[in-house]
């Protein structure tokens, strides 16, 4: 039966010849046999390549586009179909296998809801992604819309539903076989940057901003670096890349965004990668610039204090190593949340020499903690001097060789010795290929 869904098992591997193959399970809806609707034989048909790929540790490769379940199918008699297993199986190779949906067209309904399974989501500019179409819309009273009106991908990069978001169908195979020799593959053929460009890619000035993905490009082999979520949680940047060809997973604070202030989305986007790492196997690596978690009214209003605890429940069960290194800022409990919730939690958490620490803002930290002593002093002049004096005190106090020096960290390194050091690290506890036997569960958000 062909019920317009196509599904099989083969091979495939990236651009590089040397790299050895990896066996997946391939369904794709047929945007061109009943819109790529789902029906009982069609149902039949991919639970029993789900259960082929939990059976046989298959990654799954699903091309989602469709409008859903098909209303007027008449392959089977049935009353409404909820007794149908593919949602389940699908759910239950999360955690146990690699799935990567991609989405072409309009994906509606059903097939949104087992695109939203995925690990990760490849989606082309043209997509349309969402829990119903124009006529379950307009039929549940909510108005009349056109397809191209519901869940654009301008909508769904923003909102956090697309990891990847590319031009063609072309190119999202080309992320797809990428992605999985991240997974599954080392590149033997790698070339790196000067490193020595990493000592003046930061300024001077601790306020001004910089290009946290220029600095992780020139870390990290020639173009190895594939961005995850790019326009979500924008104050966290999220990266898969390589260093000497092996795969590793990349958190970094983006100062152009709330000043590198991780906010609720920056920390599920932060979680959820490292979950992420943790299912794939890949190393983490958190490149730390930022003054905090958000705070204030606003912030609490979007359940702060939940989201950010995400981040230390995810990074104390990490299994595969973690490394941290201190680019810039380190303030309050946002730095801490960096390097997994304590600077000893990573294997390695390394200090670049102008970074700067603190429990909050050092000027934030003289005012609030010598409020009672500046107020006292009725001369505005003396008053400013003696804040430049504590001020200053502060700094001393939070530079890297001090806190280097307390053993808080564990080495103040020149930037160019950061990938050195990442590199030694991976060396030393080997990359493994996900097992499915292994479970680990991801949070499809």
């Amino acid at each position: 039966p062909g019920d317009g869904l196509i599904t099989g098992i083969g091979q495939i591997r990236s651009s590089t010849e040397n790299e050895k193959l990896i066996t997946v399970a391939i369904a794709i809806y047929d945007n061109s046999v009943f819109a790529g609707t789902q029906g009982y034989m069609g149902h039949r048909k991919i639970e029993r390549l789900f259960s082929l790929a939990r059976d046989r540790g298959y990654p799954v490769i699903l091309f989602a586009e469709g409008g859903g379940g098909r209303p007027g199918d008449i392959d089977a008699y049935r009353a409404i179909g909820f007794d149908m297993m593919p949602f389940v199986s699908l759910a239950q190779l999360n955690g146990h296998v690699p799935i990567i949906g991609i989405a072409t067209g309009s994906c509606f309904a059903g097939n949104a809801a087992f695109l939203g399974c995925s690990d990760l989501i490849i989606a082309t500019s043209k997509s349309n992604i969402g829990m119903a179409g124009p006529a379950m819309i307009e039929g549940a009273g909510l108005g009349q819309f056109k397809a191209g009106e519901i869940g654009s991908s301008d909508v769904q990069t923003q909102s956090g539903v697309i990891d990847i978001l590319v031009d063609s169908d072309i190119e999202a195979i080309a992320r797809t076989k990428a992605i999985l020799s991240y997974v599954f593959n080392t590149e033997m053929n790698w070339t790196a940057h000067d490193q020595h460009q990493l000592q003046s890619l930061i300024p001077v000035a601790p306020n001004q901003g910089f290009d946290i993905r220029q600095l992780v490009s020139t870390l990290c082999d020639k173009k190895s670096v594939m961005e995850l979520r790019s326009n979500f949680g924008k104050a966290i940047a999220t990266f898969i890349a390589r260093v000497e060809g092996r795969s590793i997973g990349i958190v970094a604070n983006d100062c152009l965004f709330n000043g590198g202030a991780i906010d609720s989305d920056a920390a599920d986007k932060f979680s959820r990668f490292l979950n992420l790492c943790n299912f794939y196997r890949l190393p983490v690596l958190t490149l730390c610039d930022t003054p905090g978690f958000m705070v204030g009214p606003e912030a609490e209003k979007t359940a702060t204090v939940r989201h950010a605890a995400r981040i230390l429940v995810s990074a104390a069960k990490l299994t595969v190593p973690m490394m941290t290194v201190i680019i810039r800022k380190s303030f309050g409990l946002g730095a801490q949340a960096m390097a997994g919730g304590s600077f000893h939690r990573p294997t390695a958490t390394l200090s670049w020499p102008d970074a700067t620490y603190g429990a909050m803002g050092l000027e934030g930290a003289v005012k609030l903690g010598f409020k009672k002593e500046l107020d006292s002093i009725s001369d505005p002049a003396m008053r400013e001097l003696r804040f430049s004096e504590l001020l200053q005190e502060f700094q001393a106090k939070g530079s890297a060789i001090n806190v280097a020096s307390y053993f808080e960290v564990d080495d103040v390194i020149d930037p160019a010795e950061t990938r050195g050091w990442i590199s030694k690290i991976l060396v030393n506890d080997p990359h493994e290929a996900p097992d499915q036997k292994n479970h680990c569960h991801l949070d499809p958000w």
